[in-house]
């Protein structure tokens, strides 16, 4: 901790700026916030960010180091946190096979409707990165509100017993909706003990209530970028306090990054570095990480046409594990698992109900779709975008 400012990859007028401001170790700069950084030096809060980040990687071995110590509580949960393959020693290895039993051994987290669960291999998935992007009102938000619901279903009925931390980015988090969901959840769940009779189902209905479910979401407001990437490092602290966290929502991941942006270059490395923070908190922490993501129009493809992509850029592509496209046909929601390590490429329906998320009963023969026919879809009947004349029908 005691490494000099100066031998860091500063730029010569923000090292210039810290010596002045009496900034001479890495010890100095412990425990500072951008924005107290940058009014102390007098530096922006992206600079102040970026010499943040670069000494928190000088800082992580020694706390690493720290973690693992057995003397005290935090480091016996921190521990028990992580996943087992994070649990081995420094340098050792896990066999394909310890890693198929592991991914088993995971339960995924459902999102009642039973296509979507299908296309995904039983849910969204533990330990992986899963993006939503469609265009506004395709029901993004709705199905995050959902799997913060849906994550905190009892194990006894096929759910993963947790809680959620939901990150709004855009103020679009509605806790009326998210009360209206829970309740079809317990309603649900009851169904189940009554026909089952089930004595531990009966128990754990006792606290599967509203109120629990609703106090079982941790909600955090970023107003912008600089606070969203505060609190990302702040994450992995946070869910060893709260242990039963098993899911992270973000919503949505590019809201603060489509403005106020002169330096692209910043942008993307700071898009990077939290990437590469949420695959580890992912990882590490065995939870899973739900982005959601903005529509952008991309003019002149390849037969000249203009039409819709997941924004942020094709290298912001690669943070997700999976990535789902949202949009509409003919008045119906479907869903396209365009990224997946493990499933094909196919498309579903799904629909927004007043209960939540749900499978669709019924598709009239004009939405039917397959993904050929929505791979080869461009330009003016892109299948992503609502068509106008349905929004003004509504």
């Amino acid at each position: 901790m005691q490494r000099d400012i100066g031998s860091f990859p500063f730029s010569p007028t923000v090292r210039v700026k810290l010596k002045n401001a009496g900034f001479s170790t890495v010890e100095d700069l412990t425990g500072l916030k951008p924005s107290e950084l940058s009014k102390e030096v007098g530096i922006s809060k992206e600079a102040a960010l970026e010499v943040l980040q670069l000494v928190k990687g000088e800082l992580d071995p020694v706390h690493s180091h720290q973690s693992s110590m057995p003397t005290t509580s935090k480091s016996t949960t921190t521990s028990q946190r992580l996943a087992p393959s994070q649990q081995s020693k420094t340098g050792s290895t896990l066999t394909a096979l310890d890693m198929l039993r592991q991914e088993k051994s995971h339960q995924p987290i459902v999102t009642f409707c039973q296509d979507l669960d299908e296309m995904l291999g039983g849910g969204v998935q533990l330990g992986k990165i899963t993006e939503l992007c469609g265009a506004p009102g395709v029901g993004k938000t709705q199905i995050c509100m959902q799997l913060c619901v849906d994550v905190q279903i009892p194990q006894c009925f096929g759910g993963v017993g947790g809680e959620a931390v939901y990150i709004d980015t855009e103020g679009s988090f509605i806790a009326h909706r998210v009360a209206d969901m829970a309740k079809a959840a317990v309603q649900h769940c009851t169904c189940i003990s009554a026909s089952s009779q089930s004595t531990e189902e009966q128990e754990a209905l006792s606290t599967f209530t509203v109120n629990h479910i609703l106090s079982g979401i941790h909600v955090f407001r970023c107003h912008n970028y600089t606070e969203l990437i505060a609190l990302v490092n702040l994450l992995p602290d946070f869910v060893t306090e709260k242990n039963k966290v098993h899911l992270i929502v973000i919503d949505s991941i590019a809201f603060h990054f489509r403005h106020d942006f002169d330096d692209m270059s910043l942008r993307t490395r700071l898009l990077n570095g939290l990437a590469q923070n949420l695959i580890r908190i992912a990882t590490h922490q065995n939870l899973a990480v739900v982005l959601t993501n903005q529509m952008t129009t991309k003019v002149g493809g390849h037969n000249g046409h203009s039409h819709l992509v997941p924004a942020l850029g094709e290298s912001w592509g690669h943070a997700s594990t999976i990535r789902l496209i949202l949009f509409w046909r003919n008045s119906q929601r479907y869903a396209t698992l365009y990224k997946s390590p493990s499933k094909q490429e196919m498309t579903v329906p799904y629909d927004i109900t007043l209960s939540g998320v749900r499978t669709v009963t019924q598709i009239s023969s004009e939405s039917n779709i397959s993904t050929s026919d929505h791979a080869s879809e461009d330009g003016d009947t892109n299948p992503r975008k609502r068509l106008r004349v349905e929004d003004e029908s509504r």
